[in-house]
């Protein structure tokens, strides 16, 4: 069944660190990492070792904050 996961961190090396919290759907948490590195590293050109991974929760569909993956949660 997929869950849905929400990932808090920061990238380092650019002036400040820039704080950030995603959500993603996925099987497991490391799917759900997989899709953070690669978003992150693809947008921000920065590489994994760059990104600290603070914290990564399993929520619910109710604890959603994300209204791209609202929408699509939605539509199921």
């Amino acid at each position: 069944m997929v869950k849905i996961f929400r990932i808090k961190g920061e990238v380092l090396g650019k002036d400040e660190p820039m704080v950030f919290t995603k959500e993603y759907r996925a099987l497991k948490e490391e799917h759900a990492l997989e899709l953070m590195y690669s978003e992150i590293g693809s947008k921000h050109r920065v590489r994994r070792r760059m990104i600290k991974v603070h914290e990564v929760k399993e929520i619910s569909e109710d604890e959603v904050t994300d209204p791209i993956l609202k929408k699509m949660l939605a539509m199921y």
